[in-house]
């Protein structure tokens, strides 16, 4: 599914000075979203499997090894060039195939199904949450000075997981949110609005275009931004409980 990713309006523009820096930070960031899309779709795939539909267990779709569900395009290419052209880049993974009609009751079954994707981040959110407070003075966070490559990884992948977490939960073909909002509509609506699928991916392309061509709406920052980062503060939060501080 689309994934965009806003630690990019962070990332250090391509210029010879900065090219450590950039090249830093897409180690940072590729495995991070490689292992975040994988669990993701896992999720899907799982929780479809235990409502009735077994079509992504029969494809071999249940796996995590990333080679099944990363796509090198989406996946890496374009993340990539994005970040070295200075812009936002996204992605996306080879989506897990649910076939909702096989589901034990469609309409609300899809709906767990398509929640299980940003609950996953969420949980893996919490798990860097968990490592960040345990180790903490192995990675050098709250010591003073810069953290510890480990310690950026794993901020990485905290905040990463959560704004997927939030991001695909918006109402918007074809993220998961418009699963949800398909089955919280009644019927009638719910059939108009399934419509929008067919300009799914054009309303995407449309939101990434305002995010890098208009960076003053600050559009992220205004919307999604604004609940992730109260979720990271939360996380950090957390993390400072495991800490014991």
């Amino acid at each position: 599914m689309p994934t965009s990713l806003p630690l990019a309006q962070q990332s250090p523009s391509a210029t010879p000075t900065r090219m450590t820096d950039t090249v830093f930070y897409i180690a940072l960031l590729i495995p991070a979203l490689i292992v975040a899309i994988v669990f993701h779709e896992v999720a899907h795939g799982m929780v479809a499997k235990w409502l009735g539909d077994p079509t992504a267990s029969s494809l071999g779709r249940l796996s995590f090894n990333p080679i099944r569900h990363v796509d090198p395009v989406g996946t890496l290419l374009i993340p990539g060039a994005m970040i070295l052209m200075g812009g936002p880049p996204f992605g996306w993974a080879k989506p897990v195939p649910v076939v909702k009609q096989r589901l034990n009751n469609p309409r609300v079954d899809m709906m767990w199904v398509a929640a299980a994707g940003p609950g996953m981040n969420l949980l893996l959110a919490l798990a860097a949450s968990l490592a960040l407070g345990l180790f903490a003075p192995l990675l050098a966070v709250g010591i003073g000075g810069e953290p510890s490559f480990a310690a950026q990884a794993l901020l990485t992948f905290l905040y990463l997981n959560i704004f997927l977490a939030i991001f695909n939960l918006l109402p918007i073909p074809p993220f998961d949110g418009s699963h949800i909002a398909e089955g919280l509509l009644p019927e009638k609506m719910a059939r108009s609005y399934a419509k929008l699928r067919n300009l799914g991916m054009g309303l995407f392309f449309l939101l990434i275009a305002l995010i890098w061509v208009f960076p003053e709406w600050d559009v992220l920052g205004r919307t999604v931004l604004v609940p992730v980062n109260w979720l990271m503060g939360k996380y950090l939060d957390l993390a400072s409980v495991f800490a014991g501080n």
